[in-house]
């Protein structure tokens, strides 16, 4: 029993472990810092506006989900606008780049929360997040994929988004940055990306890696709406896993082709998929590779 409970609240705790990727990425943690306060495990400017009484990185309630929520402002200070950013990690201010980050070794598929944003000129905003590994060899750091996204237009009230990681390498990376920014590099006065909840979804192993157990991988069409062909050219035998998973992560779609080798085309019913983006895994014992399918 007492054997059970343990394994109950280690699991408990994994699993806690598991939803916490983001440190403080709900922003519900703040620390007072003299006459302003800063979110626990994040960089921003404060400490240089201070003197001026001015905050490009503020608290705000109620949370979406939560209690609060990081207001990014640009900010006039003197003759100047000072774009607003935040950074998980220290944040250099001379250049404006985050010095660190913090410790993740997770493949996402994806980089989500929630968001408001506006400006008041023309220099939108962005939001970026770099998975990198220490290259002992070289003595530097080599960037494994990145989630990035300039913003567009304006969204007043929340709304939910999605960002996909572009990975180049399939490497298991060490750390990851998060640079939040409310403008791009002319600000105006006020421009602000407000974010809650921020998250990675969903699980990219293997994607844009193909081994050479696999000497061709296609699926056509590609956007398709009903029915796609996928053809594979298999250099031994071996049972293949196709699975058909969404932005989040989750499989909607699986099959398995038992002792293929050789020209294979084989075809997959995606009348009952939504449209939108997917990805189609395909595995074997042997290797696998990630392809991108558009749903119309």
């Amino acid at each position: 029993m007492k054997k059970s409970l343990l394994t109950l609240i280690t699991a408990f705790l994994c699993s806690l472990t598991a939803l916490a990727q983001i440190p403080n990425n709900s922003f519900e943690n703040w620390t007072t810092v003299g006459t302003y306060e800063v979110p626990n495990g994040w960089g921003t400017l404060n400490h240089s506006t201070a003197i001026g009484s001015v905050f490009t990185v503020t608290k705000a309630t109620p949370g979406n989900p939560g209690n609060f929520y990081m207001k990014i402002t640009s900010k006039t200070i003197g003759t100047a606008v000072v774009g607003g950013i935040a950074v998980s990690g220290k944040l250099d201010s001379i250049n404006m780049k985050a010095k660190s980050g913090f410790p993740y070794t997770g493949q996402p598929f994806s980089f989500t929360g929630r968001w408001q944003h506006m400006i008041y000129g023309t220099s939108q905003g962005s939001l970026k997040a770099t998975l990198t590994k220490w290259n002992s060899a070289l003595s530097k750091r080599d960037t494994i994929a990145t989630a990035s996204h300039t913003l567009s237009g304006m969204a007043m009230s929340w709304a939910n988004f999605t960002i996909n990681f572009a990975y180049k390498s399939s490497n298991l990376p060490d750390s990851c940055i998060i640079e939040l920014r409310s403008s791009g590099s002319n600000p105006t006065n006020n421009d602000y990306l407000w974010v809650d909840n921020l998250a990675f979804n969903g699980t990219a192993a293997g994607i844009n890696t193909v081994t050479s157990e696999f000497a061709t991988v296609a699926l056509y069409p590609n956007p398709a709406s009903q029915q796609v062909e996928l053809a594979m050219n298999l250099t031994s035998q071996q049972t293949v896993n196709v699975q058909v998973i969404d932005l989040t992560g989750k499989t909607l779609l699986t099959k398995s082709y038992n002792d293929v080798i050789g020209e294979v085309n084989q075809k997959l019913d995606i009348s009952d998929l939504s449209a939108g983006t997917y990805f189609v895994k395909i595995s074997s014992e042997k290797g696998n590779t990630v392809k991108k399918l558009i749903v119309k």
